[in-house]
This record gives C-alpha cells, structure tokens and sequence, in this order.
C-alpha cells in the first residue's frame, strides 16, 4: 500500500452562526418537556388521586427505562440513512411522539380511576422513547455541524440562554401566573399549560432541523465516506475501550442529578413557599437567573475557547462547590420573611447572589458536556475510524438518566420518612425542624456531594485543548489518506467494499491550525 507523505494545515469544518444558533433549539425542545415533567407529580397525585411514594418511584423507574433503551436509541440513530439525512428524521420522530404522549399522560383522568396507573406508567414510557429519540440527536449532530474546537463551544452560549429563558421564564410563568390564575396545580391549569408546552417543543424541532440540514448528510459523517458497517461487538469495544467517554459521562451524570434537584419543582415549593413562606418568590428570583444564567453561560464558552471544553468545566464545578456551602448555611438560618423583595435587606442579597452563583456554575458544566460528547466522538474516529456519535450521545443519556432517575426517587424517600407518604409538601405547609433540614440535606447536601464526585472522575479525563487539535490534525491525514488510496484502488479495479483502513500511524502534519 502506498504511503502519503504530506503536510498540510488542518481545515475545519465549520459551521454558520445562524445554524449553530437554531440547531442549539433542539435542546431547548426537549428541555420544555423536562421542565413539564416537574409537574407531573403533582397531576399524578392531585388529579388522578396516586400516592406520592408510588410515584416517586415510578418517575424514577421510568428514568432509568430511559436510560436502559438510550443505548438502542443510539445504535438506531446511527444506522439511519434515509433521504432527508441522519438527524432531522429522528427530529421529527421523536417530537411527534412526545406529543402523542403527552396528550395520552394528561388526559388520564377521563378513562377512570381503575385505569389511572397502567395507563400512567404507558403514557410515561412511551414519552421517553419519543424524548430519547430527539434529545440524543443534540449531542450525535454536534460532530457533524462543526468540529471547530473554538467554534463548538458557541453551541454553549445559545443553548445556554435559551435554556435559561426556558426554565427561569417558565417558572416565572408558573408561579406568578398560571398557578394564581387557575388556583393551584389544577386540571384547568393542566389544560392551559400543556397545549403550550406541546406548540413551543414542535416549532422549536423544526428550527433545529433547518440549523441541522446542510450538515446532515455523509460528508460530515467521520472520515467524510461510508465505512464497514458496525456491529454490535464494535459497539461493545467502543463502549469498553473509550476511556474518555466513560470519565466524562459519569462525571457529567453527577451534574446532571444537581441540575436536576434544583429545577424539581417539589423542592421549588420546599425552598420558596415553606422555608421563606411564598411560593411567588420562585417566580421573581427566576426572571434574575435568566439574565444571571445567561452571563455564566457566555463566560463558561468564552472560557473554553481560550482555554478548552475540560478547564472550563473543571472551573464551574469548583465555585459551584463553593456557592452551595454558603447556600447550605443560608438555608439553615432562613426564616418565612427573611427572603422579600418589597423591603431588601442583607439576606436577600446573599440568598440571591449566592442561590444564582450555584445554579448558573452547576447548569453550565451541564451545558459543556452536550459540547464535549462530539469531542469524544471525534477521538472515537481517531483511534477507530468509526462515526458513532449516536451512541456516544446515548451512552451520556444513559448515565444522565440514571442520576436523574434518583431525584424523585430520593424526595420522595426523604418525605416519606418525615410524614409525607401519601402527597407532597404545598405552599401551604408549615415549617418544621424535620422539613428543614431535610431541604438543607436535598438542596445543599447532595448537590454538594455529587459535585466533588464529578471532580474526582474529571482528573481522568485528558481530552483538552491542545489534544482536541491534534485529533483534527489526524482525521484530516486519515480523510487524505482515504481519498487517495480511493482513487489507486477505483484505477486498479478494487471493489470499494473491500478497501481498508489506512493506517495512520506514520503520517503527520504541522501542529499549525489554520486561521
């Protein structure tokens, strides 16, 4: 086989503003569905009269099915070749039946009580097959929309501040309106609440499939070209050789359970509306972390454009260890009134400052992971010339959902051992030594715990800055390699199916990245 000695400067693949900016909606899409779901219980035990440890557990249950079929999902994703591409058909799929679901989950109450559970448990895990299918798509389509080490990190921005406007918005929503409007989590709230979820979530699809659309096809797939088909034992070998994978996705899977906590709209009510005594709270402090989330968002990729995905990552989980201390302690000397906006003393500006540093530096590192899982999909091409970006994107899922299976699973433990077994906590509950400290233990305790935990695995995980642009260097010389033993093989007659791997091994190029 004839060798190829050349050097050359590395030439991205990039992409335009416009595409990253409406490819990062898909996120924010499936995103208004998670935030939905925080209302899930409520409708479960107010409406349909089911009990609050019944579903926790449940909720958890359905999390890890998530998680359990995310792998397939994967597998699914990055065997479709259809006419419209890779990513837009399981866009489009998933959004639709998310949808179905959703119409099914809340309308329960109309079939009768003997049917509530089954149809629940249905209803839920038909969801998060149609929730897997689309969200595993932000993270696979991310190696084909830009493999840009300082442009990835852009998609952080957007999807940070559409995140932002989504969770803090809708909370603002939720508690100063929706809920006052239609007095409380009622079926007349349901009915105003998830019509909108369902409108937002489609047109929100639809954009990311225009942002998406010219990057959805072969020549962005890898090495630019079709390669062997993958089997089942190459996926097993991915999953057991990629180290950088198995770090990332763990150390991210414990983000995710503090992001998570945090957004719980159960803890929403036993941080606002029982410890400072007003619900309404969550809706004022909400509209501050849009514009709070928005900075950390924009300084956590400004951050890793200068000094890569990992030292940006690493930096946010350190101050958010910080920031949830002193909001532990916070907690623990608040008092119904402390919190208030009509008359601002000096608590409320350390809760606010305190309770924004913690939810902006937790949420970000969640944001980079989305980023950082096309980074290991371009070290998978790298060592194996393989393009599986749909499963390295479902195997983030599966940890992802396994620490979030465990939020609800855990609030509904921790209540049920204080009292609350058969429904949640209201903003009408009164304040209680026992309640308290287990909002301190939920709200501060656990976050802060998984959050060390994440560091730990971070120290194994090498991909940074200067690596990424050596990996680039060397799927560009595997792509040159590739289209010149095309040509000498098509010249002598060799069956494209039959051609191999270049190895790589002794080719090289200027570390010289081209501006």
């Amino acid at each position: 086989m004839e060798k190829i000695n050349q050097t050359r400067e590395v030439e991205y693949n990039r992409a335009k503003l416009w595409q990253i900016i409406l490819f990062s909606l898909n996120n924010t899409s499936t995103n208004i569905y998670l935030f939905a779901f925080g209302f899930v219980t409520y409708f479960a035990t107010g409406i349909l009269g089911l009990a609050v440890l019944f579903v926790s557990q449940i909720m958890g249950y359905i999390r890890i099915f998530d998680g359990v079929i995310d792998p397939a999902i994967g597998v699914l994703i990055d065997k479709t070749n259809m006419r419209f591409g890779k990513y837009r058909p399981n866009i489009v799929i998933g959004n639709i039946i998310s949808i179905l679901s959703f119409l099914l989950l809340f309308n329960i109450d109309y079939f009768g009580k003997e049917l509530a559970m089954p149809l629940f448990i249905i209803a839920l895990i038909i969801h998060k097959i149609g929730y897997s299918l689309q969200a595993t798509v932000t993270k696979a389509g991310q190696a084909a929309l830009t493999n840009d080490p300082k442009q990835r990190p852009i998609f952080n921005i957007f999807d940070g501040i559409a995140t932002s406007i989504l969770f803090s918005g809708g909370q603002m929503i939720v508690s100063s309106f929706l809920v006052v409007k239609y007095g409380g989590f009622t079926h007349a709230f349901f009915g105003a609440f998830i019509p909108g979820v369902m409108v937002i979530s489609s047109v929100l699809a639809l954009l990311a499939c225009v942002g998406i659309w010219s990057k959805d096809n072969i020549a962005f797939f890898g090495i630019g070209e079709k390669t062997k088909e993958t089997s089942l034992r190459d996926y097993w070998f991915v999953l057991k050789g990629n180290r950088p994978l198995q770090m990332l996705a763990t150390a991210a899977a414990f983000v995710k359970f503090v992001v998570q906590i945090f957004s719980d709209q159960v803890m929403m009510i036993m941080i606002f509306g029982i410890v400072f005594g007003n619900y309404g709270l969550s809706g004022t402090i909400s509209m501050i972390l849009i514009f709070t989330g928005i900075a950390f968002t924009v300084l956590a990729a400004t951050l890793a454009r200068k000094k890569g995905l990992r030292f940006a990552y690493i930096t946010y989980v350190q101050v958010a260890i910080i920031s949830i201390v002193v909001l532990a302690i916070l907690l623990f000397i608040g008092q119904p009134g402390s919190l208030r906006f009509d008359q601002i003393n000096i608590f409320t500006i350390l809760f606010v400052l305190t309770y924004a540093v913690a939810r902006g530096t937790s949420q970000a590192p969640a944001g980079l992971a989305l980023t950082m899982s096309a980074d290991i999909s371009d070290y998978e091409t790298s060592v194996s010339g393989r393009f599986v970006s749909g499963l390295i994107g479902t195997i983030f899922s599966l940890t992802d959902s396994i620490a979030s299976s465990l939020v609800p699973m855990v609030i509904g433990f921790v209540l049920a051992m204080i009292g609350f077994s058969q429904e949640y906590p209201t903003q009408n509950t009164l304040l209680t030594p026992e309640l308290r400290m287990m909002t301190v233990l939920l709200a501060a305790g656990l976050p802060l715990l998984m959050l060390i935990c994440s560091l730990v695995f971070m120290k194994f995980y090498k991909l940074d800055s200067q690596t990424m642009v050596e990996i680039q260097e060397k799927i560009q010389v595997m792509k040159a390699a590739k289209d010149k033993q095309r040509a000498i093989d098509i010249a002598n007659n060799v069956p494209l199916s039959d051609m191999e791997f270049i190895n790589v091994s002794d080719y090289k190029v200027d570390h010289h990245v081209k501006k």
